[in-house]
């Protein structure tokens, strides 16, 4: 005798199996999932990833570097500061890691330059 399954207990099955399938599949990567994030310029996604990378595993160095990158893309400076120096000191050799730093303080010199231009010229508006 065939029988038919009414049509919810069929969904439910397929789902508990679709469930059960996707257990089996592999957790992203947290650093890889804020690298796709970054390229598609979703930058506070990016963020969220790689803090829960950094949460996953504080010794993460790339997590650390890639959170100061989005922290400095979203020009949140003392963050990115914080990050890029942890970084710094569990990988001090890392020639990669240095010239993110290197390249970073020299964003925070301009971006300093420019504020203080900035300010300068709407002082000068002032007075006039």
């Amino acid at each position: 005798m065939n029988r038919i399954l009414p049509k919810g207990i069929t969904a439910a099955f397929l789902v508990s199996l679709l469930l059960t399938a996707c257990s089996f599949l592999p957790k992203p990567d947290q650093v890889s999932f804020g690298i796709w994030a970054a390229e598609q310029d979703l930058w506070d996604e990016a963020i969220f990833r790689w803090k829960r990378a950094v949460a996953l595993d504080p010794n993460s160095v790339a997590a650390h570097n890639n959170l100061a990158v989005a922290y400095e893309k979203k020009g949140l400076w003392e963050e990115a500061r914080r990050e890029y120096e942890i970084a710094l000191k569990l990988a001090p050799e890392n020639r990669w890691l240095k010239a993110n730093y290197q390249s970073f303080k020299e964003n925070l010199e301009a971006s300093d330059k420019a504020k203080e231009k900035e300010k300068k010229e709407a002082e000068k508006d002032e007075k006039k």
